[in-house]
């Protein structure tokens, strides 16, 4: 074994008998997460010459993988992981490079991979610096949707077909157990799985509305959520019961749930059309045909410096002001929240009683919490993150 291995578990040693208040800091977290990423990159690499050199087969083992999974005892899934990062990193030299550093992780590596196929091996290679950028400066959620984005445009035709396939793959069981319970799950596309998201949700939260004031009513003062009759789990199942109830009591006339699908239309239409769900995934149009006589479609057309030509002068952001920051920003600008748009509130940037207008410019999607933090909390306590539309 290489002595700078020896040195290594001698050092990691002696930092578990370390006790771990005295390191639970900002700093040290930070420090400690990217010594962990620069030791993934470096067992990604080992791994590699590993497989290469075929030493693992001396064991018996048919694969790399399997010898993973029996010697070191990793998932095979995550053997699987590693085995196929270390054959991409030599096609991902930016990557390699900022997975070295601690600059990104393997989360972000496997998210290149993923969308490195033939078609696009040119593209990236010519956009690999600027992707990394990306995945450096957004949070993970946002990386994606911005690698989906370039995905899109790299190759729509295969985007189209991957889309198709999603759909191809929509699945629904439930079946009764020996004990009588019933056990299911459910695969489904973008735009269905919005529909039945969306609805399950809009129930779920009539539940807790509902058990928050029964139990607000017996206890004479404000719940704490333990003390609600059902918890989230078992209103999500009694929401999924209600829907089925609802579904056979609706009149044939009955209006559809109606996935809200947003057309942005700016720079990007040089490249193709892009939409997504509201508040959801992006998908390619031709997705969407099954369900043209049942959605409602908006279109938001952004102007320089992320202007979309709606401006109301009034108290609390409302119509078409409120939807083009929602549009704009997707999801709370808090640094530290992902929580999305359409479950947000919109916020003054200058607040209102001091003179702040209602306009895109001076409005910021906030969640409820970092509203309220941003109120009432220290001085600048909810004022940090990223500008609006960033």
């Amino acid at each position: 074994m290489d002595e700078r291995i020896v040195a290594l578990k001698a050092a990691i040693g002696d930092l578990a008998t370390v006790e771990a208040s005295t390191v639970a800091d900002p700093g040290s977290v930070i420090a400690l997460e990217q010594c962990s990423t620069r030791l993934q990159c470096v067992i990604t690499k080992v791994v590699g010459q590993f497989d290469a050199t075929g030493l693992w087969a001396l064991d018996g083992a048919k694969t790399v993988v399997s010898w993973l999974d029996t010697r070191c005892h990793l998932p095979k899934a995550e053997a699987t992981r590693q085995a196929r990062r270390a054959r991409a990193l030599p096609h991902l030299p930016v990557a390699a490079e900022a997975f070295a550093s601690g600059a990104i992780g393997a989360a972000q590596v496997d998210a290149l991979d993923r969308v490195r196929t033939v078609v696009t091996e040119a593209a990236l290679s010519r956009d690999e610096a600027m992707l990394v950028g990306f995945a450096t400066e957004l949070k993970f959620a946002a990386f994606c949707t911005a690698l989906d984005l370039w995905a899109r445009r790299a190759d729509p035709e295969g985007a189209r077909e991957s889309e198709f396939e999603q759909r191809a793959r929509r699945d629904v069981y439930v079946t009764e157990t020996l004990s009588g319970m019933y056990l299911g799950a459910m695969t489904l596309d973008p735009v269905s799985g919005s529909i039945v998201e969306g609805e399950l949700k809009r129930l779920e939260n009539e539940l807790f509305a509902a058990d928050w004031t029964e139990a607000a009513e017996a206890l004479g003062r404000e719940p704490k959520l333990h003390e609600l009759a059902r918890t989230s789990s078992q209103r999500r199942a009694d929401a999924m019961v209600e829907m089925a109830i609802r579904s056979r009591a609706m009149p044939t006339d009955a209006r559809r749930p109606e996935p809200h699908v947003t057309f942005v239309v700016d720079y990007d239409t040089v490249y193709g059309h892009i939409c997504r769900i509201q508040g959801g995934p992006v998908v390619s149009p031709g997705t969407i045909l099954d369900h043209l006589d049942g959605a409602t479609f908006e279109r938001i057309v952004f102007a320089p410096g992320q202007r979309a030509e709606c401006s109301v002068r009034s108290r609390f952001f409302v119509g078409a002001t409120r939807r083009a920051i929602e549009v704009r920003d997707q999801e709370c600008t808090h640094a530290y929240c992902d929580r999305p748009a359409k479950e947000c509130e919109i916020d003054h940037i200058v607040q209102w009683t001091d003179g702040g207008e209602t306009t895109q410019e001076n409005g910021r999607v906030h969640c409820g919490f970092h509203n309220r933090l941003r109120n009432h909390g220290p001085p600048g306590s909810g004022d940090h993150g990223p500008e609006p539309g960033a």
